[in-house]
Parts: C-alpha cells; sequence; structure tokens
C-alpha cells in the first residue's frame, strides 16, 4: 500500500478534533454541554472515548445573556479532562480495594499474608482465598464463594484448619 494511501488509512481512524462552543472532542475524551435535567440550567458531560456513559455529569456555567451556556475553551475542557479522569481513577481503585483485600497475621511458623481475590464472573462469580508467608511463597490457594468475609477470624481459623476449604 503506498504511504500516502497508508496515512489516509491512519488518519480515518483517529477521531477528528471538535472545538464548538457545546462540544469538544480531543485527547480521547469528549464534553458535551447540555440541558440539566434537574433545573432550567446548564450541565456538562465528560465522555472517555470508547465508553458509553459519561465519566463525569456537573453543573455548567451560564453564559453573559444569563439564558444560554458559557462556551467550552481549551482551559476549561482541560480541567474537565483532568477530573473526569481522577474520577475514574478513584472509581478503579475503589473497584480494586472491593475485589481484593489482605490481611497479615502473625503465625508460629512467621508472618503470612493472607489475600480474597473475588472474581466477578457474571457464569461463575467466585473468590480465590490465598495465603503467602513472608518472603510471597505461595502456602495455599482454594477456591471460596464470593461472599466470603476475610477477617482475622476467618483467616486465623482457616490457617489453623491446615488451610483447608472453608464450609
Amino acid at each position: 500500500m503506498p504511504a500516502d494511501v497508508m496515512n489516509e488509512a491512519i488518519e480515518d481512524d483517529l477521531p477528528a478534533t471538535v472545538n464548538e462552543a457545546r462540544l469538544w472532542s480531543n485527547n480521547g475524551w469528549t464534553a458535551r454541554v447540555i440541558k440539566n435535567e434537574d433545573d432550567d440550567g446548564w450541565a456538562v458531560e465528560m465522555i472517555k472515548d470508547g465508553e458509553r456513559e459519561p465519566a463525569l455529569v456537573g453543573p455548567w456555567t451560564m453564559g453573559r445573556d444569563k439564558k444560554n451556556p458559557k462556551p467550552l475553551d481549551v482551559s476549561a475542557f482541560n480541567t474537565l479532562i483532568k477530573t473526569a479522569s481522577e474520577v475514574l481513577r478513584r472509581h478503579e481503585q475503589q473497584l480494586h480495594a472491593t475485589l481484593h483485600k489482605n490481611i497479615t497475621l502473625s503465625a508460629p511458623s512467621g508472618q503470612i499474608k493472607v489475600t480474597l481475590d473475588i472474581v466477578p464472573d457474571e457464569d461463575d462469580p467466585h473468590a480465590l482465598l490465598g495465603a503467602y508467608d513472608a518472603a510471597g511463597e505461595a502456602l495455599a490457594q482454594v477456591r471460596v464463594a464470593p461472599g466470603f468475609k476475610l477477617s482475622a477470624a476467618s483467616a486465623n481459623a482457616w490457617i489453623a484448619d491446615e488451610f483447608r476449604r472453608p464450609g
């Protein structure tokens, strides 16, 4: 394929940069100023490319005529990208914390780290309960129900039961 045809094909795959008063799209994000459904004002939604739902929806400033929205600009768009990215990052951290828990206990053999990793599979939801020594070497791993509650008591009971699958 000739280089000029290949370059056109690559450019066709790239999303266009849009800089309009109520719609900006660039750097993997789209900002859209919309009518606020809750009142007479305006809102802005930030959608990451490839996603269906907005990562962020927030109030938007009225323009000077107190009727129409203030137009988007590069500074506002960059701030919205930063804020929406932070919202996504916090959501990912919260999801990770929900799905991955661990506790470290003292045992006669030394420190044991017990982990619980929930696998939210639609067809086969489950969790993996694991134990690791102080050097990070795996001592045991068993499959448990996704609702298994990891606590110091449940981890100690599992260790005392020689890592048999909890009932």
